[in-house]
């Protein structure tokens, strides 16, 4: 399958922009290793669903965890299905990357 065209949300794109280089270089891999096939690991993809958690509704996004590095990207795929829209980059702290993902995504 060929890659899905990967599209950020321009307050995702500052959250790219405020990591330091070397973060930025894995997050950015981290992604293009997931737009090969986004899709849901159900599905036979890297996709992380994420759903209802502790009162904030994701359902429809997925996440990529970065382990080392603390940081998680939440996606959601477009409904043209070649297109993964970057919605939020950020460090995990207490849910706060999934409050800002449903912040952005209620516009």
């Amino acid at each position: 399958m060929d890659k899905w065209k990967v599209v950020y949300m321009e307050e995702a794109l500052n959250d790219l922009q405020s990591l330091d280089k070397t973060q930025k270089v894995q997050v950015v891999k981290a992604i293009k290793k997931v737009s090969t096939n986004p899709l849901s690991k159900s599905e036979g993809g890297y996709g992380n669903p994420l759903g209802n958690r502790g009162g904030i509704n994701l359902t429809g996004l997925y996440k990529i965890k970065l382990l080392k590095l603390g940081i998680r990207v939440v996606y959601k795929l477009e409904k043209t299905e070649t297109e993964m829209l970057i919605i939020v980059v950020g460090m995990r702290s207490d849910e706060e990357v999934y409050k800002e993902a449903d912040k952005r995504i209620s516009k």
